[in-house]
Formats: C-alpha cells, sequence, structure tokens
C-alpha cells in the first residue's frame, strides 16, 4: 500500500508562483473519488502588490474562511501593538522626568493617559471582554488612531519651540512596520492606513517648520530632509509589505494543509467507517476486536504461539434457524443464471432486514439455504420468540416470490434451541460460522420440515413458555437422525392476528402490497418507496453506527461519530466542508500546545530532543525573501545618507561592497527555491544551508553584520571632520545651515540611529533562526549604534544638541541618550515580537506533526480495516463495495467462462468430533480442523497458487476456484499470456489439481505428527460459473452455476483419499501430465450416469513447494 505517499506532506505550488490549483483527493492511495479543487489566484483586494504576489483563495467562500482564521491568529499579535504602545509611552514618561521641568508636564500627562489606555485596552482583549464584532473592526482602528495620537502629541508638546525635520521620525517608521506585523487587517487597509499616517506626519513637520523658521528656512536643506524622511517610511513600508505578505503565504499553507489534512481525514473516516460496516456485517463485533488486537501483534508475539490463532466462544441458549427455498432446482431451470441470482440477491437482501428487525445473527448462505442465530454473541431470554418470528416471516416473504414468479416455491424452516461454538477457522477467507451438534439438528429440522411450515424441536418449544400455538410435527417420519435420536417435533401454528407490536403481519402487508413492482422483492431506500422503513431499518442502522471502542476514531474531538451524515455531505457540500474546517481550526487553537511540557520557557525550544532535531531541519522557503529584505534596507539606507550627506563617499563604497555580499547571500539562499534556474552545485550548496541550524544562524549572522558595519563605517567617516564645538556654536546659530555643505551628517546625526532601525527590522524579518539568534543580532546593532553615539559621536550630539536648544539644552536628556535609549526600546519590542513568531512557529510545527498523526492513526485503521476485509472478500470484490454506498439491490456479479472448482472434504472428522469435557465442549477438537484449514490456507501463499482463491469452508469442506481472479486486480493476478494456447488456457486448472495433491500431503504430514488417520475426499471440475455477491448490507461472495453443482456432487460421491473428476477435466488435465485411474460410470443426482476418474498424481516432477523442485509421494520419477 502506498502508505508513506498518502502521509507526504504537502508542498503547495502556491508557495512561489501566482496562479495554482491544489486538487485534494479523497483517497490518497487511489486518487479516486470526489475532489474538491482549491485555487490560489493571482487577484482581489491586494492591489498594492505587484501581479505575481497577490493570493486569495477560489472560491469565496474559502478566501473569507481564510480571513476570519488569519485574522484570530492575528489577535495575539494585536496585544503585541498595544505592548509596544505602552513602551514607547513609558519611554515619554521617563525621558520627560529624568530632567524634570514645569512645561514637560503636559507631555508627561498625556503619555500617562495613552499608557493607562494601553493598558485598558490590553486587558480587554487578552480576556475577551469585548464584544467579537467590535474587536474584530473597530479595535484595529482605534488602536493605530491612539498611536498616532501619541506620536503627534509627542512631538508637539516635546518639541514645542524647537522643531526639525528628524523629530520622532524613528517612532513613526517603527510603528508603520509594526501595524504590518500586528494588525488583524487585510493588506490595503493597513497599507492606507501607514501611508496617511507617514503623510500627515511628514506634512505636519514640514509646515511646522516652514512657520517656526518663515524668512531663515532653508528651503532644499528642509526638503532633502523631508525626502530622507519619506525614503524611511517607504523602507518601513515596503519591509513591512514583504513581512505580512511572508505571514500571509505562511499561515495560507497551513491553511492549506489544515483543509487538506481535515478532507484526507474525513474521507479515510468514511472509507474507515464503510470497511468498519462491512467488516461487522460480515463478523460479530467481539470476533473482528480479537482479530484487530491479533493483528497488531508484534512478529515475534506470533512465533511463540503453539497453534495458529483461533477465534472460538462457546454460546449457550441459542436458537438456531435453518431455511432452505424448496423448488429451487424448478426456479433455477426457469430463468437464467444472472436472474437467479438477482433473485435471490433481493429475497435474502429482504431477509437481513428481517434478520436485524428479530435480532438474528445471519450466519451464512449455502447456495439456497439460509441459516441465522438468535441469541448471539448477546444473551436475550426470548431468543426463541424470535427465531420463530424471523421463520414465520420468511415463509410469506417467499409467498410473494411464489405470486410473481409462478412456480411451486416455498420455504422449509426449522428451529433448534441449544448451544453452539461460533468462530472462524483458518487464515483466509474468513467467515463467521457455527459448530455443535445442536446445529447439526437444526439442519436436520430444516430437512425434516414440511414447506411453508415453521419446524420447532422440544429445547425450542420449552423456550417459548405457550407464546405461540403448536401442533405435532413427527420429524422423524421424514427425517432418520430425528427419528434414531428421539427427538420430538413440532410445527408452529400461523397466528391470526400480531403476536406483538411491529410483528409480522405488519411488515408483511408492506412486503406485498406493492404489486406493480418490477422487482421480486423491493428493497429499495425509504426516501419515497414502499418498503417499510420503520421498524426492519432502525435496528440495523442503530447496530453499525454504534460508537465501537475497538475501532478508536482519531477524529473524536471534532464529534464525526455524531456528525456522521454531515461527513457524507462535506464531499458534496463545500459549504459544509468550510464549516468543518473552521470547527477544526477553532478546536485546535483553544488547545494551548506550546505548555511547559513541550518547550522551555526561556529557550522556546522543545524538551524532546528528537522534535527539537525535526522542527530545525524544517525547509522554510521564505528565507530567500528574507535577505531580499536585507538587500532593500541596504538599498534605503544609502539613499537616504545620500540625501542627508551627498559627499560622505564611504556611503557609496559600503553599499556597493554590502550590496554584492548580501546579493551573494541571497542567490545562495534562493537556489534551494528555484532549482531549474541555479546550478546544481548550488542547489545542492543551499539546500545544506537549509537544513543545517548552524550555517542557517552563520548566513543570517553574515547578513545583519554586513548592513550593521556599513552603518557604523558611515558614521565613523564622519569623525575626522567634526569641528571645534565653540566655533560650531557661533558660527553656526540655524539648525539646518550647513546641510548642503561637507557637513550633512554633523547637523543631522539622528538619522543614523533612524538607519539601526532599519537594520533592526531587517533582523525582524530572518526566518528559520531562533529568537535567541535574533536577540544576539539586535544586541548587536543596539551596541554598536549605542557605543558610536555615546562615545565616537560623543562631540557631535554635543554640538547638535547645544545648536539645537541652545540655553533649554539643560532641561533635556541628551540626545545621544534619547537615541540610543529609543534604539534599545525598540529592540525590546522586536525581541518580544521574535519570541511571539517563534512560539506561534512552533505551534503550527505541532499541528501539523499532530495532523500527520491523526492521519496515520485514520489510515493505519483503514489498512488494518482492510486487511480484515479482503480477506473475507476477494480483493477487486472488497474494491466493489468500498468504493461507494451500495443498496441492498445494486448486485455485483462477474461470469467466467473457464474456471475450475474444488471441494475438498475431511469425511471421518466427524467421528473425531465430540463435546466431551475433555475436549473443551469441541474447541479442542474444532482447534485441530483449524490447524489443518490454516496448513491448507498456506498452502495459497505460495507462487504457484496465486491463481487460486478460497471461496469458503463449509463444516470440515475446504471449497476453492481457480481463474476467477480478474487480470485487473493487483497483487495476485494470474500469469497469463495475452491470448494463451488452447494448451495454456488451462493451466490454472493444473494448478488446482496441484493444490489438490498438495493438500494432500499437508494432511499426511499432520496425520504423522498428530497420530491421526483423516483422509481427504475431493472433487474437481471446470466451466463456466456465475461469481457474484448476495446481499450488498452482508455481503457473501460465493460462486454459483452447473460447474459448481457438478464439482460439489464429485466430492459427495467419491471415495476417501482419492480425487475424483468427470470425463472433461480428464481429457484437459492427463494433457498436463497427470495420471488417472478410471472409475466408471456413477449415478449423479440431477446428473444421471457420469463417467469419472481418479486422478493419482504427475508423471513428472512438480514445484509447487517454496517455488523448488521436489518428488512428493503421489509422484512417480522418471527413470
Amino acid at each position: 500500500m502506498p502508505r508513506n505517499r498518502a502521509f507526504s506532506e504537502p508542498e503547495y505550488s502556491a508557495e512561489y508562483s501566482a496562479d495554482c490549483s491544489v486538487t485534494l483527493p479523497s483517497d490518497p492511495g487511489q486518487a479516486v473519488g470526489v475532489t474538491h479543487e482549491v485555487t490560489v489566484r493571482s487577484s482581489g483586494c491586494c492591489l498594492c502588490l505587484p501581479r505575481f504576489m497577490r493570493l486569495t483563495f477560489a472560491p469565496e467562500s474559502l478566501e473569507n474562511l481564510y480571513q476570519t482564521y488569519f485574522r484570530r491568529q492575528r489577535h495575539e499579535t494585536l496585544l503585541v501593538l498595544v505592548v509596544f504602545a505602552a513602551l514607547f509611552d513609558s519611554y515619554v514618561i521617563v525621558m520627560c522626568a529624568v530632567v524634570y521641568a514645569t512645561d514637560k508636564l503636559a507631555s508627561v500627562l498625556v503619555a500617562s493617559v495613552g499608557l493607562a489606555a494601553d493598558i485598558v485596552l490590553y486587558f480587554l482583549c487578552r480576556f475577551g471582554l469585548l464584544p467579537d464584532r467590535i474587536s474584530r473592526r473597530v479595535v484595529p482602528y482605534a488602536l493605530w488612531l491612539l498611536i498616532a495620537a501619541q506620536i503627534f502629541c509627542y512631538l508637539g508638546l516635546n518639541f514645542a519651540r524647537f522643531h526639525q525635520a528628524s523629530d520622532t521620525v524613528g517612532w513613526q517608521a517603527f510603528f508603520s512596520f509594526s501595524f504590518f506585523l500586528t494588525l488583524p487587517l487585510r493588506l490595503t487597509p493597513i497599507v492606507l492606513i501607514t501611508t496617511v499616517s507617514c503623510g500627515v506626519h511628514t506634512l505636519v513637520l514640514g509646515v511646522t517648520i516652514a512657520q517656526q523658521q518663515q524668512e531663515a528656512i532653508q528651503g532644499p536643506a528642509l526638503g532633502r530632509q523631508l525626502l530622507a524622511n519619506i525614503v524611511i517610511y517607504t523602507c518601513a513600508i515596503t519591509v513591512g509589505v514583504m513581512s505580512y505578505y511572508m505571514a500571509d503565504r505562511k499561515h495560507r499553507k497551513a491553511f492549506l494543509e489544515a483543509r487538506q489534512s481535515l478532507e484526507v481525514k474525513l474521507n479515510l473516516e468514511e472509507q474507515s467507517q464503510q470497511q468498519e460496516r462491512l467488516l461487522l456485517s460480515i463478523l460479530p463485533k467481539h470476533i473482528a476486536d480479537e482479530m484487530l488486537q491479533d493483528m497488531k501483534k508484534e512478529p515475534s508475539q506470533k512465533e511463540m504461539q503453539q497453534f495458529n490463532t483461533m477465534y472460538m466462544y462457546r454460546h449457550e441458549n441459542v436458537s438456531i434457524l435453518f431455511a432452505d427455498i424448496v423448488g429451487f432446482t424448478q426456479l433455477s431451470s426457469s430463468c437464467s443464471a444472472q436472474e437467479l441470482v438477482k433473485m435471490l440477491n433481493e429475497l435474502f437482501a429482504r431477509f437481513d432486514k428481517l434478520a436485524a428487525k428479530y435480532h438474528q445473527l445471519r450466519i451464512k448462505i449455502l447456495g439456497d439455504c439460509y441459516y441465522c442465530i438468535c441469541g448471539l454473541p448477546d444473551y436475550r431470554e426470548d431468543h426463541a420468540a424470535c427465531s420463530i418470528m424471523m421463520g414465520l416471516a420468511m415463509v410469506e416473504a417467499i409467498s410473494y416470490v411464489r405470486e410473481k414468479t409462478q412456480t411451486d416455491v416455498d420455504m422449509r424452516v426449522g428451529v433448534h434451541s441449544g448451544t453452539v461454538l461460533g468462530g472462524v477457522l483458518g487464515q483466509k477467507r474468513w467467515q463467521y460460522d457455527v459448530w455443535s451438534t445442536d446445529v447439526t439438528v437444526a439442519n436436520k429440522m430444516e430437512a425434516g420440515g414440511i414447506p411453508g411450515r415453521v419446524h420447532i424441536s422440544q429445547s425450542t418449544m420449552e423456550c417459548l413458555h405457550g407464546e405461540f400455538d403448536v401442533e405435532p410435527g413427527h420429524g422423524g417420519d421424514r427425517c432418520d437422525y430425528l427419528r434414531e435420536r428421539g427427538i420430538d417435533t413440532y410445527l408452529v401454528v400461523v397466528p391470526k392476528a400480531p403476536v406483538r407490536k411491529n410483528g409480522i403481519n405488519g411488515v408483511l402487508s408492506v412486503t406485498s402490497s406493492n404489486g406493480n413492482s418490477p422487482l421480486l422483492i423491493n428493497t429499495t431506500e425509504c426516501n419515497g418507496s414502499v418498503t417499510a422503513c420503520t421498524s426492519p431499518e432502525e435496528p440495523e442502522e442503530l447496530d453499525t453506527r454504534v460508537v465501537n471502542p475497538s475501532f478508536p476514531n482519531p477524529r473524536r474531538r471534532l464529534r464525526l461519530r455524531d456528525l456522521a451524515e454531515r461527513v457524507i455531505d462535506a464531499q458534496e457540500n463545500e459549504q459544509e466542508l468550510n464549516k468543518l474546517l473552521n470547527e477544526a481550526l477553532l478546536e485546535r487553537e483553544t488547545i494551548q500546545v506550546l505548555k511547559g511540557k513541550h518547550t522551555n520557557r526561556l529557550s522556546l525550544r522543545f524538551v524532546d530532543p528528537d522534535l527539537e532535531t525535526r522542527y530545525s531541519v524544517e525547509k522554510e522557503k521564505q528565507s530567500g525573501a528574507a535577505f531580499c529584505c536585507s538587500c532593500v534596507v541596504l538599498i534605503f539606507t544609502t539613499a537616504t545618507e545620500a540625501l542627508i550627506d551627498p559627499w560622505l563617499m564611504a556611503n557609496y563604497f559600503t553599499f556597493a561592497v554590502g550590496e554584492v555580499l548580501l546579493l551573494i547571500l541571497m542567490v545562495c539562499s534562493l537556489a534551494a527555491i528555484f532549482p531549474r534556474v541555479f546550478p546544481k552545485k548550488l542547489v545542492s550548496f543551499s539546500t545544506w544551508i537549509d537544513h543545517t541550524r548552524w550555517a542557517r544562524n552563520t548566513w543570517a549572522m553574515a547578513a545583519i553584520f554586513i548592513l550593521t558595519m556599513a552603518d557604523v563605517m558611515d558614521m565613523l567617516s564622519c569623525l575626522p571632520r567634526v569641528p571645534d564645538l565653540n566655533s560650531a556654536t557661533t558660527a553656526l546659530p540655524s539648525s539646518s545651515s550647513s546641510l548642503s555643505g561637507p557637513d550633512g551628517c554633523l547637523d543631522n546625526p539622528k538619522y543614523y540611529s533612524y538607519i539601526a532601525v532599519l537594520a533592526l527590522m531587517a533582523t525582524t524579518m530572518l526566518v528559520q533562526v531562533s529568537h535567541m539568534v535574533k536577540l544576539t543580532l539586535m544586541l548587536l546593532i543596539t551596541g554598536a549604534t549605542g557605543v558610536v553615539n555615546i562615545y565616537s559621536w560623543r562631540d557631535i550630539f554635543d554640538r547638535y544638541d547645544t545648536t539645537r536648544f541652545q540655553d533649554y539644552r539643560s532641561f533635556l536628556v541628551p540626545s545621544k541618550v534619547t537615541m540610543t535609549v529609543m534604539i534599545f526600546i525598540m529592540m525590546v519590542s522586536f525581541y518580544y515580537f521574535s519570541r511571539h513568531v517563534e512560539k506561534l512557529a512552533r505551534t503550527l510545527f505541532l499541528w501539523k506533526i499532530d495532523v500527520h498523526e491523526q492521519k496515520e492513526k485514520v489510515y493505519e485503521m483503514r489498512r488494518w480495516n482492510e486487511a480484515l476485509v479482503t480477506n473475507m472478500l476477494p480483493e477487486h470484490v472488497a474494491r466493489h463495495f468500498l468504493g461507494s454506498k451500495k443498496r441492498d439491490e445494486e448486485l455485483y456479479s462477474q461470469s467466467y467462462d473457464e474456471i475450475g472448482v474444488m471441494f475438498a472434504s475431511i469425511p471421518n472428522f466427524s467421528d473425531f468430533y465430540t463435546e466431551e469435557s475433555i475436549n473443551n465442549g469441541g474447541i479442542e477438537c474444532l482447534r485441530f480442523l483449524n490447524e489443518i484449514i490454516s496448513d491448507f490456507d498456506s498452502l495459497l501463499d505460495e507462487p504457484q497458487f496465486r491463481c487460486i482463491t478460497k471461496i469458503k469452508t463449509i463444516g470440515s469442506t475446504y471449497m476453492a476456484a481457480s481463474g476467477v481472479t480478474p487480470d485487473v486486480s493487483i497483487g495476485y493476478a494470474c500469469m497469463k499470456k495475452e491470448d494463451p494456447p488452447d494448451g495454456e488456457s488451462w493451466q490454472h486448472l493444473a494448478d488446482l489439481a496441484d493444490f489438490a495433491l498438495a493438500m494432500k500431503v499437508t494432511l499426511m504430514n499432520i496425520n504423522y505428527q498428530s497420530f491421526n488417520n483423516f483422509m481427504l475426499r475431493i472433487g474437481l471440475n471446470k466451466g463456466g460459473v456465475l461469481a457474484g455477491v448476495i446481499g450488498a448490507r452482508k455481503p457473501h461472495f460465493d460462486i454459483w452455476g452447473n460447474t459448481v453443482n457438478v464439482a460439489s456432487r464429485m466430492e459427495s460421491t467419491g471415495v476417501m483419499g482419492n480425487i475424483q473428476v468427470v470425463e472433461d477435466c480428464y481429457n484437459i488435465l492427463k494433457e498436463y501430465g497427470f495420471r488417472f485411474v478410471r472409475r466408471g460410470p456413477i449415478f449423479v443426482k440431477g446428473k444421471g450416469e457420469l463417467l469419472t476418474y481418479f486422478l493419482k498424481g504427475r508423471e513428472k516432477q512438480g514445484s509447487f513447494i517454496n517455488g523448488s523442485s521436489v518428488t512428493l509421494p503421489h509422484q512417480v520419477v522418471d527413470s
């Protein structure tokens, strides 16, 4: 079975393509059934993105469901944004309080109100105290307005008399980027509100500075500063859009995986339930439970067993019903084989429904004989009454066939109560059966019965407690067995009124009411049909849908057992599937998977080392996009520095060198994503980096190190040009007077700290890098920038503060400190977000593992069920019934023109079988029979016998056929040529003859080891048959036809120790080197005189044991 293929994690083409279609098969193993197509189309509301970056799902209902899921996922990140706002307010309060002055009271009050609002909003969102509609539609915009108001208040109150174009630009860029990381909105609204914020901020600064300076304004200088602000905002928005796009794509992939896994599980679950229903319709639940447990045992446990496993239980106080169609021979001669099977299918389907109503367990169908048991596996006090009700209903049911076919058919029913041994024998083609002396008595009760009457024994009558009127049956007059054992029998008098509620008359009145029905027995479904749907249907439905603890349901949390109808409808109803998907997503989100037992609280690493290793090698296709962000940041950094200080040559040098290095890193990262574009060696190297944690970390560190060093080198290149502070104070009264000259970086040192903020953004964008590595890189950026600000640029910042604030400087925290603290606060904020992102990534990973394990459990359950089902029905027949929901009147049948049929019985086993206490009531005798049949079954595993199909066992009789396996079935198709010559067309019959000889050798070995003298009596025949299944609810595979009847007669009229064949078989098999002895003509019931032969062996060596050539006792060696 293609087990691994079914559970390979989906690699969606949506990852790096504009348009893709994901087809989700209903059966991953066979890729058949209903499929749901999910199209990821390059259109929608993300109009701000290039066409190749736009992603939405089709149909629209799925996109809406995804957006709901995405907003829920971002609900916690909204709290992260509230924390960012609170940190900003705390920063303002601390900066104002450290060097306090009365005019700072307004700033402190506004910041305190903002901090209080942030805290209240945090608790409201954290504990879900707001209505869902408000938290989803109002809170994001309210938080944006709150943050924008705080920034503008800080700008207006803290820099009231000393406005400059660089004021609060860093915070504006920081929050602009944060909006993309955290807001639970679509991309278009985020881009709009961020653009509005940045545009208004730039406009307010420009207008305010122009009003303050008026005549002394430096137009070109102010224009370049404002343009530099726009470049920084554009960088923040660009990187933000990329971060949003990467997060959206990651969530879409998780969403698609969740959807596909749900659909696969639904389909697997439905198939598993189908198999389970089919399995439990063939085997009782307690037998199926034990079989499943044994199949799951380790091979070493099975080797320790002395005997083959036998599933056999003793059941006392049960009633056994045998029913036979009288006049079946006349009926079969009046219609074709196909019509006969169709008629039997309809009739026995009706019987199965009656059996469900009257609490019967159908055991087997033997040709035209139907037998069932009441009180098994669960004891019932009214078992005898139920069996009689069943018998009366069958007699009435056959009367309808008699009317329709105008033939003299009737039912002969016998019932006996006692003890049975119920179970299965052998290792292949399991069929539940019962053995005991009481079963034989019940069979003889039917044989000695009267057509149209229910014939019961004395023990059954004693169980009735006078519930039915009876009359003497005189069964001994019609059956020697009953007379010899002195069994008194009775005939049930048909009651004139219903015996009980929903009794026999109620059923039969409906059964025979549809006089115009073309079917012999109406077995259509309840919807709009005339079939009785109240009583016979309900018990069976309840029986097949009962929760079975031996078939664990991995989707129990989704309550699929309670939603059985919804699961079936979901395959045709997209909306219903989405509803189930939403339930699944909601459920897994409510489970806190990242608890302390899973991860270390500090490092967030998984406690389980194997799990951590699996997570570390998890491939992330967006790593190339992260390095693209580093390249983008370096480009915008260079543009900003060029606007601030166009004469700084170091800026252009660091840009050229840094961009080349970053491009190398980016190409090496992208090679694994686009393997067809790059050379194979580069792709292998890139794949190695993706799957190696320390290599990924080194690559990430290299990218951020290049960015940081570029910024630091540009800052240090300003040092030789720092003028004397006193001369600067007198010569530069205006804050912007020398921007156009060679001292641009000296008059605008804050911009270099803002460039460090852009580097922090690039660090945040790294994927597949732990939060600890990101923290290290952020500390590198913050530390390097802080050291340069406080030490290397001490004089530059002092000169800047003195020039700008003059006498008010003593009431302010130095700019070098405020810039360093600002970068530190942002570093803490981004680190907090990085922890949150890693926690989310690990949660998604655990969900992915959980989904995989759930699918494995369901698939494993389906695999075991499938193994059981295919051991009861031929594989191609099981596929037919598991492929779709079958109704009772649907029929599986196939005609074969040239097949071989074999019956092999052990006549003297009946002498061996006793129900003494020393034999555990007969169980030990059946255990021995189980060993014999199991050894016969093991012969079928030999390559030469793969064309032979075991049909069933009837007591101690083994029935098999050759050539009934269709060529299309996989696994044991006969090795034939397309158009075999006449000499080879009957090779399967020769194999069947070899199989019969091998059975004799096997039984001889068993006799030798157990000191017994069992002998086989075998009959062979060849010809055409009809193979089919009777009863779709309780399918029973069998073969019918004259060929089968003659093969059975060859066995019953044969001689122990011999294989008897008719003349046609003799003429074919002698050409294959078999030896025969002529027996002569014998009388066969229904056929007259037939010339028969005994097959004695082969003239030449055979080779059927382990494929090696050996000499067997039945063979003659050539001299």
